[in-house]
């Protein structure tokens, strides 16, 4: 049923500064918020799509921001449809969640677009249009999972989940200007677009059609003060030199372990920024942020409310309980979320070391070795610490006799005046380091040196065995 009791993205926004000085910057592109004021990127045709559940699949980062600012309150639920979304997965999608609308960047639909009712196009053009932008409804946001095999789970969020977050942490600076290598249509990207829209601020989007350097040019160019992405967005971006052309107030990682390595090189790197990560995902939202330049988390985090998130470690998951959690999942997965208790297990482990907790892996992506568990990011986090290796990926290779092995692949630095660049002699120091830090059977039994790591559109590193 049709709801008004908070506020709108639109009408948040709009309260959170002065328009005229706000946009959104695209890679080819940009909107400032005051002409969204007078007009709509919709083509005036937003009372055609109130109520309905609208699937936003534009190419574009630009045009599905201006897409969710307008439709928020107005459609009954918006789908976010990110571009790296398998084809055979559209169907899936649009069943499950009832889709009977599309808003595209798009002229017309092409042989992938569901033929469900209407079919807007969504344009940076901002065209005259009057109309009343209503709060007609509390819209549902969903939100895909970025998992790299079998189909998605859709996640039900509402923008006072997705906010929840922004509020409790206080307003940044009213002239803060936002960019992020997220994809929007992903959870963290989304966190990002809302904390520069419900804070007053501006925003440089990224695009998948330019490289790191061009988007870091061009974010320096902005005068960009804020910036976030995922631990292997920045051990990328830091071997650019375009990094070198940005000088950030704030930088943020979350979406992977954040391990001490690279909150050693980002403090250095940028040494008057604040450097913090991050705990977030789909389902659960955003847990906390670390701001004190260590690895891990304090342990006085878990079993107290603070800001309104309790948190508890059960069999060595971390689960966490708050507002900013998902309401359920939609389609084929039918399994509680939260649980009874209303706590979300986020599948992340963690072991408890003195007074802080530490993020060791996934619970699905452990390798047993002769019945003994390995998780490839506590391997991953010491390789990372030897000064000659820029990345790695752990992964296990099939055994006749443990079942498997542990073997890396690993990105050595190519900083001028890194020596052994190729790789002599460093597979055995390599070894040693990692033997000096873990158990026998977490010790790799093989380092490939390799050029690079595959990374999927979500800014992860793509985890595969042999």
């Amino acid at each position: 049923m049709p709801q008004s009791n908070r506020g709108s993205l639109w009408g948040s926004s709009s309260a959170a500064g002065h328009l005229p000085e706000r946009a959104l910057w695209g890679a080819d592109g940009s909107v400032a918020l005051g002409d969204l004021a007078r007009g709509s990127s919709l083509g005036g045709r937003l009372e055609e799509l109130s109520g309905r559940c609208v699937l936003v699949a534009t190419a574009d980062q630009l045009t599905a921001a201006l897409a969710l600012i307008e439709l928020d309150g107005v459609a009954r639920r918006l789908v976010l449809f990110p571009p790296d979304l398998p084809r055979e997965h559209v169907a899936f999608v649009t069943a499950s969640a009832a889709v009977d609308a599309v808003v595209s960047d798009r002229t017309a639909p092409d042989a992938g677009t569901p033929s469900a009712g209407p079919f807007v196009t969504c344009s940076p053009k901002i065209a005259p249009a009057a109309f009343e932008r209503s709060e007609r409804y509390q819209t549902e946001w969903i939100l895909l999972t970025s998992g790299t095999t079998g189909l998605p789970k859709l996640v039900v969020h509402t923008l006072s989940s997705l906010a929840g977050a922004i509020q409790d942490a206080g307003a940044a600076p009213k002239r803060a200007l936002w960019s992020t290598f997220y994809d929007i249509r992903r959870y963290g990207g989304l966190q990002i677009l809302l904390r520069a829209l419900l804070g007053g601020g501006s925003l440089v989007l990224s695009s998948a059609r330019e490289s790191t350097g061009d988007f870091l040019a061009r974010a320096a160019a902005r005068g960009v003060t804020h910036v976030l992405g995922t631990p292997t967005h920045w051990r990328n971006a830091l071997m650019n030199p375009s990094a070198r052309r940005l000088a950030p107030q704030y930088v943020r990682l979350s979406g992977e372990i954040a391990d001490q390595a690279i909150l050693d090189h980002l403090r250095a790197f940028y040494p008057g920024a604040a450097i913090v990560h991050a705990f977030a995902s789909t389902e659960a939202g955003v847990g906390f942020e670390v701001g004190d330049g260590l690895a891990g988390f304090p342990a006085s985090l878990v079993g107290q409310e603070s800001s309104g998130v309790e948190m508890k470690v059960e069999e060595g998951s971390l689960r966490i309980r708050s507002a900013r959690t998902a309401a359920r999942y939609l389609g084929s997965h039918a399994e509680a979320l939260p649980d009874a208790d209303g706590f979300v297990d986020t599948g992340d482990i963690v072991e408890l070391r003195g007074e802080r907790y530490y993020f060791v892996g996934r619970r699905d992506g452990v390798i047993n070795v002769g019945g003994q568990k390995v998780h490839p990011e506590e391997v991953e986090a010491v390789i990372n610490s030897h000064p000659q290796v820029r990345a790695s990926q752990v992964r296990a290779k099939k055994s006749a006799i443990t079942g498997a092995l542990v073997v890396a692949d690993v990105v050595l630095n190519k900083e001028p005046g890194a020596a052994n660049a190729r790789g002599e002699g460093l597979e055995h120091a390599i070894l040693e380091h990692c033997r000096a830090a873990l158990p026998r059977h977490k010790v790799p039994a093989a380092i490939n040196f390799v050029p690079s790591l595959a990374v999927a559109a979500t800014g992860k590193i793509v985890r595969r065995n042999a």
